[in-house]
C-alpha cells in the first residue's frame, strides 16, 4: 500500500510514528500535497516523493503543525534561571550554551532569552540555537512577529517589556532577536550536529511522544551526546519516564520536567537527601526549590471569607505555589478547594492531571484529564496528556482518535492563521 510506504519514509526521515497522530493524519496530509501538485494517483506521487528532497520537504511542511507560546511552562524556564544563578557561575567563564529543538516558531528559545535578560544575565554571556525540522517554522520565527495566540496566560509582562505594536501583532526587539540563531535541521540525520556539544540546557519537548521505542532510543542518545556532563535536558510532562529508563535522573525541580544524565551527579548516597534552597525573585515567573519538599508540611494557608470568585483564584494560584516547590499532596488539597469554590474549572482539573502523572498515578491523570476535556473539548494539552496517559494503559486505538482530533484542532487554528 503507497501509504504505508510514505509512512515508512516518513519515520525514516524525520522520526514521526504514523501511529501516534493516527494514520488518517497521514493520508489526509498526502491529500493535501496530491491537490497541490493536480495529481489523482498516489502512485505517481509516491514515485514524484522519493526521487524530491523538495516535495519531501512539502510533505513534512503539512504534517508539521506549530502549537506553541511564550513562557509555555514557566517552570521550565524558572528552572533554568534558578540553576544558572546558582550553578553556572562556578563552572563556567564563558558563555552559556542552549538549544532549543524543535524550536518550532520562535516562542520557546525566546522565551528562554528574555528569561534570562529578565534575570540579570549579560546579552553576551549566554547564546541560544534554536533548529526545526520545518523551513516555514524558522522563516516565521526569523520575522519575530506574533498573534494573540502566541500569548496566553494572564502575566504578560514580558510583551509589555520586549515587544512593540506592529501591523500583524506584536514585533519583538532587537535585543531579544539578537540572541537567538535558527537554521534548519534533522536531529535524525545521519551525522547531525557531528562534533557539536557542550550545551549547558537542552529544550527537547513534546516530540519524543512522536517517536517509536528505537527512534526514541536514538534521538536520546543523540542529546545525551550535545549536553555538557552537568547539563539540563528539558522535556514533556508526557516524555519523563523515557529519560528515567534511559539512564537519566531527575535534577529535583518540581514540574520542571529537567534531567541530567546520571554520570553528571557522581557517586549518590541510598537515600536522597532533600534540600530546599532559599527563592529567588525572577521577573515573570517565580522561581521553583531544586528538591521537593517533603509531604509533612503544614496545611495550605487558609484565606479569609470572600466572594466564591476570589477564593476559587486563591485556591488556584496557591496550588501553582505549592505545585512549584514539589509539595504535590497539598497542591491537590489546594485544587479540591478551588472546585468546592469553583466546580467547573478546566485550568484546575488538568493542573490535576498534571500533579497525578507527576506522582506516577496514571489512571487518576487520565480521570482528570477527561474531566478537563468535559468541560472544554478543543484543550490541546489535555487531549495529548490523555493519550498519552492512554498509551501507558495499552489503549492504542483510543490514543490514536485523540491525537486526530488534537491534530485537525491544530489544523483548524493553522487554517485560520492563528498566529
Amino acid at each position: 500500500m503507497v501509504h504505508a510506504k510514505i509512512a515508512a519514509l516518513l519515520k525514516e526521515t524525520m522520526g514521526l510514528d504514523a501511529e501516534s497522530i493516527g494514520v488518517a493524519s497521514v493520508e489526509r496530509a498526502v491529500g493535501q500535497r496530491l491537490a497541490a501538485r493536480g495529481l489523482r494517483d498516489v502512485q505517481v506521487y509516491w514515485q514524484q516523493l522519493i526521487a524530491s528532497e523538495q516535495e519531501l520537504q512539502e510533505l513534512i511542511e503539512t504534517i508539521v503543525i506549530p502549537e506553541t507560546w511564550f513562557f509555555r511552562d514557566p517552570e521550565a524556564f524558572a528552572a533554568l534561571v534558578r540553576v544558572v544563578r546558582e550553578e553556572w557561575p562556578a563552572k563556567h567563564g564563558g558563555t552559556l550554551r542552549i538549544l532549543s529543538l524543535p524550536c518550532s516558531t520562535g516562542e520557546e528559545p525566546f522565551t528562554v532569552a528574555m528569561a534570562l535578560l529578565d534575570a540579570g544575565l549579560p546579552s553576551s554571556r549566554f547564546h541560544v540555537d534554536a533548529i526545526d525540522i520545518s523551513t516555514r517554522a524558522i522563516s516565521w520565527a526569523e520575522q519575530g512577529v506574533y498573534g494573540k495566540n502566541s500569548f496566553r496566560g494572564k502575566d504578560l509582562g514580558f510583551r509589555d517589556r520586549y515587544f512593540k505594536p506592529a501591523e500583524r501583532g506584536y514585533r519583538l526587539n532587537d535585543v531579544v532577536r539578537r540572541q537567538v540563531h535558527f537554521r534548519h535541521g534533522n536531529l535524525l540525520s545521519a551525522g547531525w550536529l557531528h562534533g557539536a556539544h557542550g550545551y549547558d540546557a537542552i529544550y527537547c519537548r513534546n516530540v519524543l511522544i512522536y517517536f517509536d521505542l528505537a527512534t526514541q532510543r536514538r534521538a536520546i542518545e543523540v542529546l545525551g551526546r550535545l549536553m555538557t556532563p552537568s547539563g539540563l535536558l528539558f522535556v514533556g510532562p508526557s516524555e519523563a519516564g523515557l529519560l528515567l529508563a534511559h539512564g537519566f535522573v531527575s535534577a529535583g525541580i518540581p514540574l520542571a520536567f529537567a534531567f541530567r544524565q546520571n554520570s553528571a551527579l557522581g557517586p549518590q548516597p541510598r537515600t536522597r537527601r532533600r534540600a530546599a534552597a532559599p527563592p529567588m525573585a525572577v521577573k515573570a515567573f517565580r522561581a521553583r526549590p531544586h528538591e521537593p519538599a517533603p509531604m509533612t508540611r503544614p496545611q495550605p494557608k487558609p484565606i479569609p471569607a470572600a466572594a466564591p470568585a476570589d477564593a476559587a483564584e486563591h485556591w488556584i494560584e496557591e496550588a501553582h505555589r505549592l505545585a512549584n516547590q514539589g509539595k504535590l499532596a497539598e497542591a491537590l488539597r489546594c485544587c479540591e478547594q478551588n472546585l468546592s469554590s469553583e466546580p467547573a474549572s478546566v485550568e484546575t482539573y488538568h493542573l490535576m492531571g498534571l500533579l497525578h502523572d507527576a506522582a506516577g498515578r496514571v489512571r487518576e491523570a487520565a480521570e482528570h484529564y477527561r474531566r478537563a476535556l468535559y468541560l472544554d473539548p478543543q484543550h490541546s494539552e489535555a487531549l495529548v496528556h490523555l493519550a498519552v496517559a492512554l498509551q501507558k494503559q495499552g489503549d492504542g486505538v483510543g490514543a490514536q482518535r485523540l491525537f486526530e482530533r488534537a491534530n485537525r484542532r491544530l489544523s483548524a487554528r493553522e487554517s485560520k492563521g492563528g498566529g
